[in-house]
């Protein structure tokens, strides 16, 4: 068993965690820290993607109440059924956009550039989102939320196919400035990654199952284990901030972030792998 190997898996796994559900996009994250710690090629792709089921596994233990409650009264509740049916009418254009696109947007999209510029254009998005005053917001909980409402969240997350927009960003965001109130959004993108990051992380094994192997096992397996205590810990807290505070310093750490991308792809620090 490579030590070293296992340690990368945990850094790896603890930057997941934290930034998968953060305004501020983990796979920026992951390509700096990927870099850095030389741990890249095609099986650390499937690697950072199949993390996500552990960081989702996180939002699932938070969330368990409303999940479970739903669970039980889908069969006779038609609150249950009309949240259940908003969380599928979101996550369908991803599915489908993906499936068309997704191998154009990897084979062209995931440069320097392109992240360092979504960075920044995100960060002053959630500028401009977090200016309007909230008493705009006419949906505060997700059991409100109409399917018309569902269909322009999941259209919004579409973007999050570009590198560096933050699917989270993308959706709580975006959620915000459709008329739904930070908590509410916040919540319904948790919701909706459930069945994003699940559906993504499958594919990606099924897809490159060639590259791996049983001995991947441990590796694996930490990476899931340290992305689903940094990401319990991190959704634990951004419900507990969102409460009383705005996501302004997340755009401002976005604009660093960006900058910083740029700065080490133009020194060499970072070395951008095909």
């Amino acid at each position: 068993m490579d030590t070293v190997l296992l340690v990368k898996a945990a850094i790896m796994g603890i930057v997941e965690g934290l930034t998968e559900f953060l305004p501020i996009s983990s796979t920026g994250h992951l390509i700096l820290a990927g870099s850095l710690l030389g741990f890249t090629g095609t099986k650390a792709k499937v690697f950072d993607i199949a993390i996500q089921t552990g960081a989702i596994l996180a939002v699932i233990i938070v969330y368990w109440q409303k999940i479970r409650d739903t669970v039980v009264a889908l069969p006779s509740s038609r609150q249950a059924q009309r949240f259940t049916l908003n969380v599928l009418i979101a996550f369908l254009p991803a599915v489908v956009l993906g499936l068309l696109f997704g191998k154009a947007i990897k084979a062209h999209l995931f440069t320097p550039q392109v992240v360092a510029t979504t960075f920044i254009l995100g960060a002053f998005v959630i500028l401009w989102a977090e200016r309007r005053p909230q008493n705009l917001a006419r949906v505060h909980n997700v059991d409100d939320m109409t399917p018309l409402d569902a269909l322009k969240v999941g259209l919004v997350q579409c973007f999050a196919m570009i590198p560096g927009t933050s699917r989270s960003g993308a959706t709580i965001i975006g959620g915000m400035l459709l008329g739904l109130s930070r908590k509410a959004a916040t919540d319904f993108s948790f919701f909706l990654a459930i069945p994003t990051l699940i559906g993504a992380g499958v594919y990606s094994l099924y897809k490159e199952r060639a590259l791996l192997s049983w001995a991947d096992a441990p590796m694996f397996g930490v990476g899931l284990l340290f992305s689903f205590i940094s990401a319990w810990i991190c959704v634990r807290w951004l419900l507990r901030y969102i409460s009383s505070h705005s996501f302004v310093p997340f755009a401002w750490y976005r604009i660093a972030f960006g900058l910083i991308v740029l700065l080490t792809w133009w020194t060499g620090w970072v070395v951008w792998q095909d």
